[in-house]
């Protein structure tokens, strides 16, 4: 297979191979994971500086809730094979991604990430929304 420049693009954490739907063949070919995953991290790279006094609350639920969002993608791929279950896990995405943006919006409130910070990482998780609930409004276009 050979490699064409624009088959990949340059991600925060390295490159990401484009791929269309015909040569998806893990959970890690799929656009929306591979921008989850790296929402992730810059998620994970933005709280190194909260406070202390937020590692058990504030900094831990941030950090979950964004890992949850790749984490409920690989296995909403590996549920394909029935509709309502992949289904069902795109909405537990949704509703991770979504409780992000919350934790975001405290984050920003209680100032230990800025206006540029909170509203790059805010449109992410919006962009991966929208990217959800396509596939959920159109599943027949994911499922086996």
């Amino acid at each position: 297979m050979t490699r064409r420049p624009e088959d990949w693009v340059t991600g925060r954490f390295g490159i990401i191979k484009q791929t269309d739907m015909g040569s998806i063949k893990t959970h890690k070919d799929l656009k929306v994971y591979q921008l989850s995953f790296e929402a992730g991290m810059l998620i994970f790279d933005a709280t190194k500086s909260f406070p202390k006094e937020e590692r058990f609350s504030l900094t831990d639920q941030i950090r979950r809730s964004s890992r949850s969002v790749s984490g409920n993608l690989a296995e909403a791929w590996r549920k394909r094979r029935y509709e309502k279950a992949f289904i069902a896990k795109l909405s537990d995405v949704e509703g991770e991604a979504a409780e992000t943006q919350t934790w975001l919006d405290y984050a920003q409130a209680c100032d230990y990430i800025d206006n540029e910070v909170h509203s790059e990482l805010f449109k992410k998780y919006d962009h991966n929304l929208g990217m959800v609930v396509n596939m959920i409004i159109h599943p027949e276009k994911w499922t086996l």
